[in-house]
């Protein structure tokens, strides 16, 4: 296999792989078919940009390929046993899928509804209740009579406070 200068980046676009592997797009998007894991997307529906070692995968799959004659299905047989074997510090895929059970999206959904649920109540104003609530503050209730009277202007109190009859007369000695 020829060697290859890959430039010192982290980061490729599609056009740049192809000039360094000197293939044609059509055939770097049928690879990438074949191996979901090449190359990362960016953002959704964004360019699709390839690791440096997804560049040294793409170099050794068309050495695969073009030099030693496999297929596509060769290829891949070929790059899995070629993988190193893994550490103890790498985490196992099929470990997290345990750990997250098969009903994972269904539980992150249910978490992202009730974090929503908080963020409206603690939106309202104190006392103010949606339809739907479960709970509402007591204090609001019990504090309605009085701030009626607080509503009232202070000459309506007074006014109503001297027209009203007094409880008892008191004798004068």
């Amino acid at each position: 296999m020829s060697q290859v200068e890959i430039p010192n980046r982290s980061l490729f676009r599609q056009p740049e792989v192809c000039d360094i592997a000197s293939i044609q797009p059509y055939m770097l998007r049928s690879w990438e078919a074949e191996f979901p894991d090449l190359g990362v997307a960016k953002t959704q529906g964004g360019p699709r940009v390839y690791r440096r070692a997804d560049v040294e995968r793409v170099l050794r799959l068309k050495h695969l390929l073009f030099v030693e004659g496999l297929t596509l299905a060769g290829a891949r047989r070929r790059m899995l046993e070629e993988r190193p074997a893994k550490t103890a510090d790498e985490p196992d895929l099929s470990d997290l899928a345990e750990l997250f059970g098969s009903d994972a999206r269904e539980r992150i959904l249910q978490v992202k509804h009730g974090l929503r649920a908080l963020a409206a109540m603690l939106a309202r104003a104190p006392g103010q209740t949606g339809n739907g609530d479960l709970f509402a503050l007591e204090a609001a209730a019990s504090s309605r009579p009085r701030a009626k009277a607080l509503a009232k202007p202070a000459a309506a109190r007074h006014a109503a406070a001297r027209h009203a009859k007094p409880a008892g007369k008191k004798k004068r000695r």
